[in-house]
């Protein structure tokens, strides 16, 4: 030995750590801007969805009313022609004066003047697509002691006006639809032919 200490002169002492470990290859490290930048890009992309999503559930809200609307147009037409089929099928009736009249189930049995079965049961039921269909207005003429039906008024109106359809629908044995703006079974506008 040549008179030095040896722990200061190739041994660092216990509290040494050594040289920081230089970085990997190509790696950097992310500058701080950037770090804000994203979040304030992510606080923009949260907040701009609901606002998107508020703005579009009204127009959805608008095109569910109009396919409603559509399709109790539709409905009418089918209980029509159904009432059509009805009267040639059951003369001495004439016009059922009831949906169920012109429903009915096929397993129950044949068909019947109080279950015709020609009426989609869906429909028969009364409630379709948003609105109550309903047959009402009936008259009759007594023939031979039987009632025999010659007309009706058939109504559609939204189960929630202005949710499940701005207006409601009417029409008769002439086959001429109507509408009501409010929504309910006072029909006194044609309906626009599309």
């Amino acid at each position: 030995m040549n008179g030095t200490d040896s722990s200061s002169a190739g041994n660092p002492g216990p509290g040494f750590q050594g040289p920081a470990p230089a970085p990997a290859s190509g790696a950097r490290r992310v500058p701080i801007f950037v770090w804000i930048l994203i979040g304030i890009a992510a606080f923009f992309f949260l907040c701009i969805i609901p606002i998107l999503a508020l703005i579009a559930i009204p127009t959805l809200g608008g095109m569910k009313n109009q396919a409603n609307e559509s399709a109790a147009i539709h409905s009418l037409g089918a209980i029509q022609q159904a009432e059509l089929m009805y009267s040639e099928t059951y003369p001495s009736h004439g016009y059922a004066c009831s949906l169920r009249a012109l429903g009915g189930d096929p397993s129950a049995g044949p068909p019947s003047a109080d279950a015709a079965q020609i009426l989609q049961s869906d429909l028969a039921s009364g409630p379709a697509s948003g609105y109550i269909f309903t047959i009402n207005n009936c008259t009759k003429v007594s023939q031979r002691g039987t009632d025999r039906v010659t007309g009706y008024t058939v109504t559609a109106v939204p189960i929630t006006p202005g949710k499940t359809g701005h207006r409601g629908f009417c029409s008769d044995d002439s086959g001429v639809i109507k509408y009501d703006p409010t929504g309910g079974a006072n029909c006194t506008q044609p309906l626009e032919s599309r």
